[in-house]
C-alpha cells in the first residue's frame, strides 16, 4: 500500500499540480499587491478618490466611518466593493495567465500536424472478403 501510495506521488502529473499550486499561489499574492498598490490608486485616481474596497452598504441601524469600523462593531455589511475589486482582481489573472499561455504555446512553435492513418477495413467488409474466399 505505501509503495502504491509512493508511485502515485512521484508520477509527474502529481508533481506538477503541486508545482502549480504553490506557484499559483505566490501568483496570487503578487497580483492582489498589483491590483491594491498599483491599479487600485489609479482607477481611484479617476474615478475621483473613489477606493472599491471601502465601498459597502449597512445592513442595518448605525452610521461607521468605515467597512472596518463596521464589522469590528459586529454590524452587517454588503461589501460590495470588495466584490468589484475581486472582479478586477480575476480579470487581471485570467489575462495574465492568457499571455503566459499564448507566450509558452509560441515558444512551443508550431505543433506538427500527425497525419492519421487510413481506417482499415471494417468488420463487415472482412466478413465479406472471407465469405467471398471461402465461396472459391
Amino acid at each position: 500500500m505505501l509503495s502504491e501510495f509512493k508511485d502515485f506521488i512521484a508520477k509527474g502529473n502529481v508533481m506538477d499540480m503541486a508545482v502549480g499550486i504553490i506557484i499559483g499561489a505566490a501568483f496570487t499574492a503578487i497580483v492582489g499587491s498589483l491590483v491594491s498598490d498599483l491599479i487600485n490608486p489609479i482607477i481611484s485616481l479617476f474615478m475621483g478618490g473613489i477606493d472599491f474596497s471601502g465601498m459597502y452598504a449597512l445592513l442595518g441601524d448605525g452610521e461607521y466611518a468605515s467597512i472596518g469600523a463596521a464589522e469590528e462593531a459586529g454590524a452587517a455589511v454588503f461589501a460590495y466593493g470588495r466584490f468589484i475589486m475581486a472582479i478586477i482582481n480575476f480579470l487581471i489573472i485570467a489575462f495574465v495567465v492568457f499571455m503566459l499561455v499564448k507566450a509558452v504555446n509560441k515558444a512551443k512553435g508550431p505543433e506538427e500536424v500527425v497525419e492519421e492513418e487510413p481506417a482499415g477495413p471494417t468488420q463487415e467488409e472482412l466478413l465479406a472478403d472471407i465469405l467471398a474466399a471461402l465461396k472459391k
